[in-house]
């Protein structure tokens, strides 16, 4: 048993989740943002067995794809303790970060 973690877009989330559980794939999706672009993203929390982990990357990778954004950068004032840039950048954003455990002991509690 693995315990597979994503961390995703969130503008791709509700797709992947959607897909991961039509191939029937149990999912516990966690809101979540990133640190230095204050971006809303979701991690996604799944126990599956190892040999359903090339199943699990192909439907990430087919679902999360790169994609190039304008970031405009938060004053100093207004968030203290952040890098301050003073122009308009850009930046790759999606894809996936995918972190896989394994799992000495999974229990699943129904009623």
């Amino acid at each position: 048993m693995k315990l597979v973690i994503a961390i995703v877009q969130a503008e791709d989330a509700d797709r992947l989740v959607s897909e991961l559980v039509d191939e029937g794939f149990r999912v516990t999706r966690i809101a979540s943002s990133g640190a230095l672009l204050r971006r809303e993203n979701a991690s996604l929390l799944l126990g599956v067995e190892e040999r359903d982990i090339p199943r699990v990357l192909s439907i990430i990778r087919r679902t999360c794809r790169q994609r190039k954004e304008i970031v405009i950068p938060y004053a100093p004032a207004m968030e203290p303790g952040l890098l301050w840039l003073p122009e308009n950048f850009e930046v790759e954003v999606g894809g996936a970060t995918v972190f896989i455990l394994p799992v000495e002991r999974m229990e699943r509690i129904d009623g």
